[in-house]
């Protein structure tokens, strides 16, 4: 098991989950599924009484890696582990995220897992109440899971990563917080550049307590908010970012006011040519018709 030093633990959940030493957590149920800020492994809650053996069904080449089963009732966590991790909170690496949400959500259809479940706690695989089937130590990159998905028919088509769903879960939560807040993000830096020739103080200020804003605002909106440790790491990623690769940031004022002139005249031009296209276009075919009709004598 990839574990914090200090996860999430919990010996109820309908008591709360708080973080203790990793030593104190293995003795617990539940315990914290990934280090904080990455993920490198994919869980799938499966709430069936035969989680076991759909875990295991029609698929020697990409079995989960472990399979900790309720012995009460039989249902179960399936774990994917990972070769590589996937950061959730670097803004730079949001397609990654994105890649492996849209996996992970296919292993989910592969054994009709819980849609609701977000993956932060897991079975403790060592726990005595459990019962965990080790199947395999193969660690699996995205690629080779999405193939092994796509011919079986459970990969998400691209379009269900563009979709925005009212109650994201699990990676999900991270991608649409990226998605979402990325653009206004964008818009509030431009106007503070507005201020200013180059960056001030005060304007980098204004920055981090805007991109503050907006990330706690989105987070507030999500059934199970993302842990504050995620949402600080994503907002350093956010100013990190503006900061130091976007040109409306990093561009002087006059700069920018010339490009956004520049862009706005080279738009209007382009707007004009294919109106003026699309009217020659109209003109010709409705002299084309006037004729059609004289010569049928309509006229």
């Amino acid at each position: 098991m990839w574990l914090p030093l200090w996860p999430l633990a919990s010996d109820d959940l309908l008591q709360g989950i708080y973080r203790t030493s990793r030593h104190n957590a293995l003795e617990l149920r539940y315990i914290e599924t990934n280090p904080q800020s990455m993920s490198n492994l994919l869980v799938v809650d499966i709430d069936h009484p035969d989680a076991l053996m759909r875990a295991m069904w029609n698929r020697k080449a990409w079995q989960p890696n472990a399979v900790v089963e309720n012995p009460a009732n039989g249902h179960a966590h399936a774990v994917w582990a990972l070769a590589e991790p996937v950061t959730r909170t670097e803004y730079a690496r949001r397609k990654p995220l994105a890649y492996a949400a849209a996996v992970t959500e296919g292993l989910r259809r592969s054994v009709d897992g819980d849609k609701g479940y977000s993956g932060l706690i897991t079975k403790n695989p060592t726990h005595e109440q459990w019962e965990a089937s080790w199947l395999t130590d193969h660690l699996y990159n995205l690629d080779e899971l999405t193939e092994h998905l796509t011919v079986s028919d459970f990969m998400p088509p691209d379009s269900w990563q563009r979709t925005k769903r009212k109650n994201p879960v699990g990676l999900g939560r991270n991608c649409t917080l990226f998605e979402t807040v990325r653009w206004d993000v964008y818009r509030v830096a431009r106007t503070i550049r507005k201020r200013n020739e180059h960056p001030t103080p005060e304007d980098r200020h204004d920055l981090e307590a805007a991109i503050v804003n907006l990330c706690q605002g989105m987070n507030s909106t999500f059934s199970e908010a993302l842990p504050a440790s995620e949402i600080r790491a994503t907002i350093r990623s956010f100013y990190k970012w503006i900061t130091t690769r976007y040109t409306g940031w990093l561009d002087s004022r006059t700069t920018s006011q010339s490009k956004s002139a520049a862009y706005h005249r080279n738009t209007g031009r382009k707007g004009g040519l294919k109106g003026g296209v699309v009217s020659g276009q109209v003109r010709r075919q409705k002299a084309l018709e006037r004729v059609s009709m004289l010569e049928a004598g309509k006229l």
